[in-house]
């Protein structure tokens, strides 16, 4: 009998199987739309979009880790750092439109009540100033990235110092 089985029978829901969503439900059909069309997008990139992502990729911007074309929500964000809660646009003409510009402003207010600061920059910023987009988007990444709430140890961890990790309880016992 397995685990499943076992549980079954005791009246408990099944496992979710590694998805996301409520216990038994399957990826949505959204879910996979969203990936199909992120997919596509990273096919089909701008010539800025492509440029600053060859500065962005493997960590070169200061070690933080973006991704490319990434679903989040609703939505695809053209980059994005997780880690530093940063999401990066980049924008053509047509988000010069009015209907366009509000669709922004919702968006960005969706990624706000995440927790997630939105950076926007036309293509000719990009293509035109690619420097200072860097070093925009380096000062608020490191606004942004987390602290380390990891103590010091004694001695800045020198076992000349007496800063080595205590790794028993005796050790422990002894200081």
């Amino acid at each position: 009998m397995s685990v499943r089985d076992a549980g079954t029978l005791a009246g408990l829901p099944p496992p979710l199987r590694g998805r996301v969503g409520e216990r038994g439900m399957p990826h949505t059909q959204v879910d996979e739309i969203q990936r199909a069309r992120a997919k596509r997008l990273r096919r089909e990139t701008t010539r800025a979009e492509t440029l600053l992502w060859r500065h962005l990729k493997a960590d070169r911007l200061g070690g933080i880790g973006f991704r490319r074309q990434s679903p989040i929500g609703n939505y695809i964000a053209d980059f994005v750092a997780h880690a530093c809660k940063l999401v990066i646009e980049v924008d053509g003409e047509s988000h010069d439109f009015e209907e366009r510009i509000r669709h922004d402003e919702r968006r960005d207010q969706w990624f706000a009540s995440r927790g997630y600061r939105v950076l926007r920059f036309s293509n000719d910023d990009v293509m035109k100033n690619l420097e200072g987009v860097l070093l925009a988007i380096s000062q608020v990444a490191e606004q942004a990235a987390p602290l380390s709430l990891t103590l010091p140890r004694k001695g800045g961890g020198n076992p000349a110092t007496g800063g080595a990790h205590p790794t028993t309880r005796n050790e422990l016992r002894k200081r």
